[in-house]
C-alpha cells in the first residue's frame, strides 16, 4: 500500500513540512517518486519514520539519525557500529530519566506537603519529614491500599 505525504503526516501526526525536512536531510533516501516528483511512501518508509521519531525523542540529533541511517544503507558491515550507537543512546536516556525520578521525587513531596498544609490549615507542620521518606510512605500506603482492595 503506499500512502501520500498527507496520509503520512496524519498517521504519525506530525507536518508534511517535517517529512520533506527529513527527506531533504537524507532521512528517507529510499522513498519513492512519481514521474511528477511527488512522495510516496511504503510501510518501510512508515517503520523507518517510526524509528526516526523515536530517536528524536531519546534526545539524538538529526545529524545522528542520517549517520544511522547511511550505516543501515551500507549493511551488516555497520552492525557494530549501529549496536555502538544504540547503547550510547540507552545510557544517554538512563541518565536523564534518573534526573527525571529526581524531579518527580521533589514534586512528590511538594504535592504531600502542600496537600498536608492545605489539610492543615498552615504551612506551619512538622517538616521533619523528607522527601524519601513521604515517597516510601506514599508508596507504603498504595500497598497497603491495594492489599485491602484484593
Amino acid at each position: 500500500m503506499e500512502y501520500s505525504i498527507g496520509e503520512v503526516a496524519k498517521i504519525l501526526g506530525i507536518t508534511p513540512s517535517t517529512l520533506r525536512y527529513y527527506d531533504k536531510e537524507g532521512l528517507l533516501p529510499l522513498v519513492n517518486r512519481t514521474p511528477s516528483g511527488i512522495r510516496t511512501f511504503n510501510q518501510d518508509d512508515l517503520n523507518l519514520l517510526r524509528l526516526v521519531q523515536c530517536l528524536k525523542a531519546s534526545g539524538l540529533s538529526i545529524k545522528d539519525i542520517k549517520q544511522f541511517v547511511d550505516w543501515t544503507l551500507l549493511g551488516d558491515e555497520t552492525i557494530e557500529e549501529r549496536r555502538d550507537m544504540f547503547h550510547r543512546q540507552k545510557a544517554h536516556m538512563e541518565k536523564k530519566m534518573a534526573e527525571m525520578e529526581k524531579t518527580y521525587n521533589a514534586i512528590l513531596y511538594k504535592c504531600w506537603f502542600y496537600e498536608t498544609a492545605c489539610n492543615e490549615g498552615t504551612t506551619d507542620f512538622d517538616h521533619s519529614l523528607t522527601p524519601q521518606k513521604v515517597i516510601e510512605l506514599k508508596q507504603n500506603s498504595r500497598l497497603h491500599h491495594e492489599e485491602q482492595t484484593n
